[in-house]
């Protein structure tokens, strides 16, 4: 089951970037970059059906049956054993200070953190961030493409569908281990499910946000871009940039609007025989 769809799933709380980006900024047109949205609804609406009925009852179960403590723990240990994607791709950037960084706190937290299920590094001022070969793409110049949610996986696009293999097979600590050990009956997938359920039991606090949206395939879709954008430009994205994503081309936040902002997307959905899910 691939990770990707929970590891986009689990961070709705970003939409809300949304609103203070387009507070200062004049009343947006609806958005229409979306070409593939007609098909996205429905793959959309089939990943939302998978969880409903297979994972997210998994996740329910598994906050039920584990303290905050030993879920805490668990998180910490898939956090860590994941850093050697980020240090790969910190060195595919040019980045060799984030690089060195990095993989201090990777060893820090595998020797006297205990394999990674504690994280004395945050104590010793190591910080953290995560970077993945999307975001190298994107800081070598490759444009995002269009916005796709893929069967089984979520959100994202023609750019950043490439960490799916690229992270996945050559830099994914897990990946490579299950491919060099002999292993039987898929005893192999036990760590990535057991990833797959940790992420999804740390959405549970934040469905809320998802549920008040008025289109949550809107409001995932805006999310994830702009969470990406701020994953780009290390959580300052240049205010050209961010007027480009939002399709404005100038003027002051004095007439900002956001309910008219709404109602004018509302109208161009119904136009286009597009329905909130």
């Amino acid at each position: 089951m691939p990770r990707r769809f929970l590891t986009r799933f689990v961070r709705p709380a970003v939409g809300l970037i949304a609103v203070g980006l387009l507070a200062a900024c004049q009343i947006a047109p609806p958005r229409t970059d979306d070409p593939n949205e007609h098909l996205n609804r429905k793959v959309y609406a089939f990943n939302d059906k998978l969880d409903k009925a297979a994972i997210r009852p998994v996740a329910v179960a598994y906050r039920k049956v584990t303290s905050p403590g030993v879920r805490t723990a668990v998180s910490d240990f898939y956090t860590n054993i994941r850093l050697p994607i980020t240090v790969a791709n910190d060195l595919l950037q040019a980045r060799p200070k984030d690089a060195v960084v990095t993989t201090g706190r990777f060893i820090v937290n595998l020797t006297i953190g205990f394999l990674g299920f504690k994280d004395p590094a945050s104590l010793l001022g190591m910080p953290i961030h995560e970077n993945d070969f999307g975001i190298t793409l994107a800081r070598w110049g490759v444009p995002e493409g269009d916005y796709l949610v893929l069967p089984f996986v979520g959100p994202t696009t023609v750019r950043d569908v490439w960490r799916l293999p690229v992270d996945g097979y050559f830099f994914d600590p897990l990946s490579i281990y299950a491919r060099n050990h002999d292993f039987k009956d898929g005893q192999y997938y036990l760590p990535q499910v057991l990833y797959l359920v940790t992420l999804r039991a740390r959405a549970i606090d934040a469905e809320s946000f998802l549920a008040s949206a008025y289109d949550p395939y809107v409001f995932m879709r805006d999310a994830y871009r702009q969470q990406r954008l701020y994953q780009i430009y290390d959580g300052n994205p240049p205010a050209d940039v961010i007027e480009r994503m939002q399709g404005i081309s100038g003027g002051s936040g004095a007439d900002f609007n956001p309910e008219e902002l709404l109602d004018e997307q509302h109208k161009w959905e119904k136009q286009n025989g597009q329905k909130p899910l």
